[in-house]
C-alpha cells in the first residue's frame, strides 16, 4: 500500500512539474516576444502576446488545482509538502511575470506613434533577454534541484538593477534635452520598470527553489543596486 501511495504521488508530482515547465516556457516566450514587438513596433506581434496571457493564467489555475488535489489526497509531509507549497509560489510568480509581459505589449501600439528614443528599444531587449535567461536557469534549477544554479540566478538580479538604473538616467537626459521626449520616455520608463520587476520575481523563484531543496531560505539578502533612484522615479 505504501509503495502504491508513493508511486501515485510521484505521478502527481511529475504531472505538476510538467505543467510548471510548460507554463515557464510560455512565459519565456512572452518575455522575448513583447521585447521584440516593442523594438520593431510590431502591433500584431504585441497583440499575440497580450492575448496569450489568458493561456498562462489558465495554466496557473491548473497547477494550483493539481497541487491542492495532491495535498488533499496524498497528505504529504516534510520535503514532499514543501515541494508542493513551493510549486504554488512558483506558478504565482510565473503568472505575474506573464502579466508584466502583457503590460509591455499593451504599450507597443502607443509607442508606435511616437518618435523612438535612441538606443532604448535595443537596451530594453537586452534587459528582457537577460531576464528570460535567468528564468530559463531557474526552471532548470527547479527540475534538477540545483541549489547552486538557483543561487547564481539570485545573484544576477544585480545586473538587471544596473541595466534599469542606466536606462533611467538615459531617459532623464532625453527629457531634459527635449521636452517633446517626455511622453515617450515616460512610457519607456514604465516598460523598463516592468522588466526590472520581472527580474525580481524570477529571483524570488530562485529563492523558493533553494527553500524547496534545503528547507531554508537564503540567509543573506540578495545584492541590490544602491542608488537614489527610488526617490527619483517618475
Amino acid at each position: 500500500m505504501n509503495e502504491h501511495i508513493s508511486s501515485a504521488y510521484d505521478r502527481d508530482l511529475e504531472e505538476i512539474q510538467s505543467l510548471i515547465m510548460k507554463m515557464g516556457g510560455m512565459v519565456e516566450h512572452a518575455i522575448l516576444e513583447c521585447a521584440k514587438a516593442l523594438e520593431v513596433r510590431d502591433i500584431d506581434r504585441a497583440e499575440v502576446v497580450r492575448k496569450g496571457d489568458k493561456a498562462i493564467d489558465a495554466l496557473e489555475e491548473q497547477i494550483n488545482e493539481a497541487a491542492a488535489r495532491t495535498i488533499a489526497l496524498r497528505a504529504p509531509v516534510s520535503k514532499d509538502l514543501r515541494t508542493l507549497l513551493s510549486v504554488l509560489k512558483l506558478s504565482a510568480s510565473l503568472e505575474r511575470v506573464g502579466d508584466y509581459a502583457k503590460n509591455i505589449a499593451k504599450r507597443t501600439p502607443i509607442l508606435a506613434d511616437m518618435k523612438p528614443i535612441s538606443g532604448a528599444d535595443a537596451a530594453l531587449r537586452r534587459m528582457s533577454k537577460e531576464v528570460q535567461s535567468m528564468l530559463g536557469d531557474a526552471l532548470d534549477a527547479y527540475v534538477r534541484n540545483d541549489v547552486e544554479l538557483a543561487e547564481s540566478v539570485r545573484q544576477r538580479d544585480l545586473d538587471i538593477d544596473q541595466m534599469y538604473n542606466a536606462l533611467f538616467r538615459e531617459f532623464l537626459t532625453f527629457m531634459m534635452e527635449d521636452p517633446r521626449n517626455i511622453s515617450a520616455c515616460m512610457h519607456m520608463h514604465f516598460i523598463a520598470k516592468n522588466v526590472e520587476r520581472m527580474g525580481d520575481l524570477v529571483t524570488n523563484m530562485a529563492e523558493q527553489i533553494i527553500y524547496m531543496v534545503t528547507g531554508e531560505m537564503p540567509e543573506e539578502d540578495r545584492p541590490k543596486m544602491s542608488s537614489t533612484i527610488a526617490a527619483q522615479e517618475i
